[in-house]
């Protein structure tokens, strides 16, 4: 009988885009369970509260309808992702590539992980052509000077960030 695959999707999802939810989508077609790893991530900042991100995560998934229940697990994580990985007993690290400035830091980050961890490999996806450019940062900066995110993030996403920036 084949080993479970088991994939970490790390991310700070501040918040979640339809790029990551792309990635999401299709990384558990390719794993059988799939954790999605939402990082503390304190130094960036975040707009939102690791557990504002990670509600906003499980739902944005359920809402999608695009995956069995109970494939996608979310959790938060500190620290080293590979000993994360490691730890949940995951084989595998999903990363979305945007665009080649992505490939590059990505390329060092898996070689790096690599050599900390063997036994977890690097897979890589490339994002779809509508969600290449998206990014959290952009999202929030959009919508911060009042600009609509429809078409970046899902609609539950754009009414909370119309909320907190008070465009509503």
């Amino acid at each position: 009988m084949a080993e479970e695959q088991v994939g970490v999707y790390p991310g700070t999802f501040d918040p979640i885009t339809n790029g990551h939810l792309d990635i999401i989508i299709r990384a558990a077609k390719v794993v059988d369970h799939l954790i999605v790893a939402v990082a503390l991530n304190a130094g960036k900042g975040p707009l939102f509260t690791v557990e504002e991100r990670c509600r906003m995560v499980e739902e944005e998934v359920a809402k999608s309808g695009k995956v069995e229940p109970g494939k996608i697990e979310v959790r938060t994580f500190d620290g080293l992702l590979v000993k994360f990985a490691a730890d949940v007993g995951a084989n595998v690290v999903v990363r979305g590539l945007r665009a080649v400035s992505d490939f590059e830091y990505e390329f060092q980050m898996a070689a790096m992980n690599s050599r900390l961890e063997p036994d977890v490999e690097t897979v890589f996806l490339m994002a779809s052509d509508r969600n290449q450019f998206i990014s959290s940062r952009f999202v929030k900066e959009i919508s911060m000077l009042g600009g609509n995110v429809r078409h970046f993030a899902p609609e539950g996403i754009a009414d909370i960030l119309e909320e907190k920036y008070g465009k509503k």
